[in-house]
């Protein structure tokens, strides 16, 4: 199959989730013998932060705007079997118009922040999808699943919206031997709305236990945060480096946004990436994280900083490394890169041969017509 997908960031992991995703699916999409194009939108909070300028498993180019895009690669885009235009993508409703009038294969969106995308199109205020484009996706790719998926194709009239998780890729994120650096780390851009969820399970906890360690990393929080002194903080840990970040953890922390806790069904990448590294995770409840993990024995679930310093000083070391091997287990069974790229592929089959059906169809109508 070839593949063209426009999406937010492949090359920049600075300050967005969308890279790292792309790299584990494509490059395990790629692996099984499918050629990918991936055309990134050349934008300058991105040019200075480039940690992956090359990709090996994908061609790559950067494109100025829509009229370069389609000047360069039109050809590309009307000649693939299969197109797949992100979430955040600059231009997005322009582009996708485009691409649904251009492509000759099928077209599907990739939304990797589902939740917050329905709550934009309810304000009107979503630049990057409308609901007039939706209908015109031969298939609607969620980062949510559950509930989400048939409210997307009963309110906004997709065809087909069918999950496709967050993955990790089992080579690059796995356990190694390093000395604990932290009881408890997060890894995470700032986000308003996740902020009052690392106060009640991080913050808290540290100042209530100064003789602890913690670490918050990742850019954009606010100067005027009041660090305790024993929360280390990072500004950037670049993916390269992210599962030694997680061995040196002995416990990290999940916080979900409100709108994918709203939705429910809407695992963060860093789920996936930490317990591939065998690094137990305490999370915040949401509804759906159950399929993924069972909780008490995969994962730790916590609403108050009391249960988060339960966890940190009265788990014993052999209790501690049982969670984190049965949660990598379960990565490894269900939440790879390499079965979620089988799973992009019979998205997009499905979407073909749904694609084929009215084709055939009128064609059968024409030759009785013509008898």
């Amino acid at each position: 199959m070839k593949l063209v997908v426009l999406g937010l960031s492949l090359s920049s992991s600075w300050g967005n989730g969308h890279a790292t995703t792309y790299r584990a699916l494509l490059a395990a999409f790629a692996a099984r013998g499918h050629d990918v194009l991936f055309l990134e939108r050349d934008a300058p909070w991105y040019a200075s932060h480039r940690d992956l300028a090359r990709p090996y498993f994908c061609r790559f180019a950067l494109y100025a705007d829509l009229a370069e895009l389609k000047r360069r690669w039109r050809s590309e885009i009307e000649t693939a079997e299969a197109v797949v235009v992100g979430s955040y993508v600059p231009d997005g409703v322009a582009l996708g118009r485009w691409v649904q009038e251009s492509a000759r294969g099928v077209t599907a969106f990739y939304d990797i922040d589902t939740p917050v995308t329905l709550a934009r199109l309810e304000a009107g205020d979503a630049d990057y999808i409308s609901t007039e484009l939706i209908p015109g996706y031969d298939v609607y790719l969620s980062f949510t699943g559950g509930p989400t998926l048939e409210r997307i194709m009963r309110r906004y009239g997709s065809p087909a919206a069918r999950a496709l998780y967050c993955s990790v890729d089992a080579d690059a994120y796995r356990p190694s031997a390093q000395p604990k650096r932290w009881d408890l780390s997060y890894l995470g851009t700032y986000s308003p709305d996740r902020q009052p969820t690392l106060d009640r399970l991080l913050l808290e906890p540290a100042r209530r236990a100064p003789d602890l360690r913690f670490c918050v990393a990742g850019p954009q929080y606010p100067p005027d945060i009041d660090w305790p002194a024993n929360v280390e903080r990072l500004e950037h840990v670049p993916p390269a480096d992210h599962p030694a970040f997680y061995a040196a953890s002995r416990f990290t922390l999940n916080v979900t946004r409100a709108d994918m806790i709203a939705a429910g069904y809407s695992p963060s990448v860093r789920l996936f990436e930490a317990a591939a590294c065998a690094t137990p995770i305490v999370s915040d409840r949401w509804e759906g994280l159950e399929t993924l993990f069972e909780p008490g024995r995969e994962i730790v679930l916590a609403e108050h900083p009391e249960q988060v310093l339960q966890v940190l000083r009265a788990t014993p070391e052999p209790g501690r490394r049982a969670m984190a091997e049965a949660a990598r287990g379960r990565i490894l069974a269900e939440h790879t890169a390499t079965h979620r790229a089988a799973e992009l592929e019979a998205h997009l089959r499905e979407a073909m041969e749904a694609s084929a059906k009215p084709r055939l169809e009128q064609g059968r109508r024409a030759t009785i017509a013509w008898f």
